[in-house]
């Protein structure tokens, strides 16, 4: 393993790779010590931060993009044009752990004033006076149902809206975008509180070089397509942490 070769001589001598259920799960993971380090997407790693203490480490160049943000869209011909239209109307979402596609469109939905709900499946009616969304797993899922009118809009990145098997281009003709939300980074390397501070200094300087290491390549390539892995400033740290409110806020308003 790239990283454990150059630890050895702090007694790292093997990596485990442990997978978590949840957020929760991995929260408490950290703050047990059984796990480290893990990268993740900037809401994910408010709530880690906020729950187990864990320590933003640097930003992460997954898939070679530094930054991304969510957008929303529908049919150029259909009845939603913006966040307001929504209301009565039926909004496709990816996962319950989706930064892109879920917490950040379901904020601005809670900041506009609409009130979210949770539809079991597309074939439900949502209450005229609400929101109705439906987690549908795939990007290309999201897309097919605005295509075919059974969810008037959807939500997801930027990068997904560019990518064909995820936005097919004949469904990107009939799309039109009608709110952006800010820009966010990517993804985030963290570790857990109280990790020895020798090894967290090594660590973050073996993945600060790693991008020009040509023996770091295809480490990378496998590690989600990195391209590197830079430093944040204080007030991108803060900001990180500061989305944690858009965590307890959106949680908060869908528990049953």
């Amino acid at each position: 393993m790239y990283v454990v070769e150059r630890m050895r001589d702090l007694g790292i001598t093997k990596g485990k790779i442990r997978m978590a259920k949840s957020k929760e799960h991995m929260a408490e993971l950290l703050a047990r010590g059984d796990v480290d380090w893990v990268t993740e997407t900037p809401i994910a790693a408010s709530y880690l931060h906020e729950k187990s203490g864990a320590e933003l480490l640097l930003r992460k160049w997954k898939k070679n993009t530094s930054e991304y943000y969510t957008v929303f869209f529908s049919l150029k011909d259909g009845a939603v044009k913006k966040l307001e239209d929504l209301k009565g109307k039926i909004i496709a979402l990816e996962d319950p752990a989706s930064t892109t596609a879920y917490y950040l469109p379901v904020h601005a939905m809670l900041q506009s004033g609409l009130t979210p709900v949770k539809l079991r499946n597309f074939r439900e009616t949502p209450p005229a006076d609400k929101v109705g969304f439906v987690f549908v797993r795939e990007e290309i899922n999201i897309a097919t149902l605005v295509n075919k009118g059974l969810a008037h809009a959807g939500a997801f990145s930027n990068l997904d809206w560019d990518k064909e098997d995820h936005l097919p281009s004949q469904y990107r003709a009939q799309f039109s975008i009608f709110k952006k939300l800010p820009p966010v980074v990517r993804a985030v390397e963290l570790v857990r509180r109280d990790l020895n501070p020798a090894l967290k200094r090594r660590l973050e300087g073996i993945l600060l070089q790693a991008g020009d290491d040509p023996k770091a390549q295809p480490v990378l390539h496998a590690y989600q397509r990195t391209k590197k892995f830079d430093a944040l400033s204080g007030e991108q740290k803060q900001l990180i942490y500061d989305m944690y409110s858009i965590v307890d806020l959106v949680d908060q308003a869908l528990t049953p």
